[in-house]
């Protein structure tokens, strides 16, 4: 995990997590802001910190995504940054955001 992590994350960043072993040592690459939540003590929220943000957006995109029926490799990068657009803005028009940001910044 620490691989993956490592230079893609921001060190001033906060992080919230469960308590999977796998993110032992975060502390370590310097993401001191690194919180967690621990699922197995039937925890899911410690005051403000909790994961419910990132699982509803991972449960939003597998919904979008399933769709496609699978996407090419070279192309989810861009299809997650789609899907994350939408997420953020999934109560609000996005036909006038769209057009919005194109008046702002046209083609």
């Amino acid at each position: 995990m620490q691989a993956i992590i490592r230079g893609k994350v921001n060190p001033n960043n906060i992080i919230h997590t469960d308590s999977w072993r796998g993110y032992d040592g975060l502390v370590d690459l310097g993401l001191d802001k690194h919180f967690r939540v621990n699922h197995g003590n039937n925890e899911f929220v410690k005051g403000s910190r909790h994961v419910n943000g990132i699982e509803s957006f991972w449960s939003y995109t597998k919904h979008r995504l399933a769709q496609f029926h699978g996407v090419r490799r070279d192309k989810f990068e861009l299809h997650l940054k789609e899907t994350e657009f939408r997420f953020n803005h999934r109560h609000l028009d996005l036909y006038k955001i769209l057009l919005k940001l194109l008046r702002g910044d046209p083609l």
